[in-house]
């Protein structure tokens, strides 16, 4: 892969051009159903923790005070809880000796 922007197809190519092993069909499948886990999981409050790639996990985000760009108009956002990515270190590193 380049420096590009990846998308599923792109990346299922990719791993089934690494895996001469398995079809393009069976990498599919596995990708689709990381991404569902990986879903399922973070959903019901649980992380994914994968040593030296990073962490799939739920954050609370606090009620704040938000400006409507058009109006200037002061507006509530609620509390609300979404999914976060946080980098493990060897990921950090070689995304770092990239630039």
């Amino acid at each position: 892969m380049s420096n590009k922007t990846v998308n599923k197809a792109d990346l299922i190519d990719a791993v089934h051009a690494r895996l001469d092993t398995m079809t393009k069909k069976d990498v599919a499948a596995v990708i689709k159903s990381l991404f569902e886990e990986v879903t399922h999981t973070v959903a019901k409050g649980g992380e994914i923790s994968l040593i030296g790639f990073g962490k799939f996990h739920a954050a609370q985000r606090a009620a704040r005070t938000g400006r409507n760009p058009a109006t200037g108009e002061e507006l509530k956002i609620a509390a609300s809880t979404v999914p976060k990515f946080t980098a493990g270190k060897a990921f950090k590193d070689a995304v770092a000796k990239k630039k």
